[in-house]
């Protein structure tokens, strides 16, 4: 726990101060009561419920007003609460490798079951969009709360050649942030994405041949984007799950580092078990096997998280990790507030009980 306004905790030296004053208070009634001579009419005087109930309520008022100054002081708290976010974007993999068997009943199929279970499980009000890459990174499914939609653009993957995972990371940006152009033309833009320099045809051929969607790159020089905090956007995030290596498209260090200048977290999931497998597909065989180091630098980068799927099981448990890390975030919270209401409590305490046993506040 921390205070935002921490000097107040001064304050806090007016109690042992109360404490002398009180216990001097209770040393001079006695010595006044001693004066007089008949002993007995004095304890009559102070009634039969008199004793330690008559520090009861002090001592409430005492504990109320220490709570009070802590309240003052705005104590705050790393705690759970409901997350903020209104989207997540699933970026999936469609490659030739996730044909693979390595997995029951194979990639492709666990990894569509296990994003239907974690669609199932997301707040009713999270709008979800799905991206399908291979070779070529498109949207199937905007951003929607319609959970039909959602499992029937899964249910439509095409498996396709190639792994592009800078593009997956790149077409869930642009369907985040729907305004802004991710310029090729501007220099700090083709150096982050690693794209050779400006040749006119050429750098139409290299977008081509990454088989972005249409207006996620334009020829306009856009604003110039101001870095935020990784990890600092709170209204989306993106889940990108892959089991090869990029094979074509941009360089997915540079998209990762892109994300994270726009705030956006990555939460990525390399799939496949440890030894991989041969998969012959398009008459041609290759074997998939994971590049857990740039996944695991993506999610660095962007303040995500990386996780490892070997097995159906795995990746089932991989989604309700994130689902359960998605509907809660933790955040620092004031709770003054508590503190507040505890010293109201303490206050009202002392002074019911005053009245009670005494007939008077005091």
């Amino acid at each position: 726990m921390t205070f935002i306004w921490m000097p107040m905790l001064w304050l806090l030296l007016l109690v042992p101060l109360l404490i002398g004053a009180y216990i001097w208070l209770m040393r001079r009634r006695k010595r006044a009561a001693v004066r007089y001579a008949n002993l007995a009419l004095v304890k009559e005087a102070m009634g039969k419920t008199a004793g330690w109930r008559r520090h009861v309520p002090p001592a409430l008022l005492l504990a109320a007003l220490t709570v009070l100054i802590i309240a003052v002081a705005r104590p705050a708290a790393v705690v759970e609460l409901a997350s903020s976010r209104a989207t997540v974007i699933l970026s999936m993999d469609v490659s030739g490798s996730m044909r693979a068997r390595d997995v029951e009943p194979s990639r492709i199929a666990a990894s569509q079951t296990a994003a239907k279970e974690f669609i199932k499980a997301q707040p009713a009000d999270v709008q979800i969009g799905i991206v399908a890459f291979a070779s070529a990174a498109v949207l199937v499914q905007a951003p929607t709360i319609d959970r039909e939609a959602l499992y029937q653009a899964i249910d439509m993957f095409d498996l396709r050649r190639g792994t592009a995972v800078g593009s997956g990371v790149l077409v869930a940006l642009k369907t985040i942030f729907p305004d802004e152009n991710f310029n090729l033309e501007g220099d700090d833009l083709r150096d982050a994405l690693g794209l050779p320099s400006v040749g006119g045809a050429g750098v139409n051929g290299n977008v081509r041949q990454t088989g972005e969607v249409d207006g996620l790159l334009s020829a306009t020089e856009p604003e110039k984007h101001i870095p935020v905090e990784p990890g600092s956007y709170e209204s989306a995030v993106v889940i990108l799950l892959t089991d090869g290596a990029t094979t074509t498209g941009p360089d997915p260090l540079a998209a990762g580092r892109l994300a994270g200048d726009y705030g956006v977290k990555v939460y990525t999931v390399g799939f496949g078990s440890a030894t991989g497998d041969v998969v012959d597909f398009g008459g041609r065989s290759m074997r998939a096997q994971l590049d857990a180091e740039t996944l695991q630098a993506i999610a660095d980068a962007t303040e995500g998280e990386y996780y490892e799927a070997k097995s159906a099981t795995d990746l089932s448990d991989v989604y309700k990790s994130l689902s359960s890390r998605l509907i809660t975030e933790k955040k620092l919270t004031e709770i003054a507030f508590l503190f507040a209401g505890l010293g109201g409590l303490l206050a009202a305490a002392a002074a019911g009980l005053s009245l009670w046993w005494f007939g008077r506040v005091a």
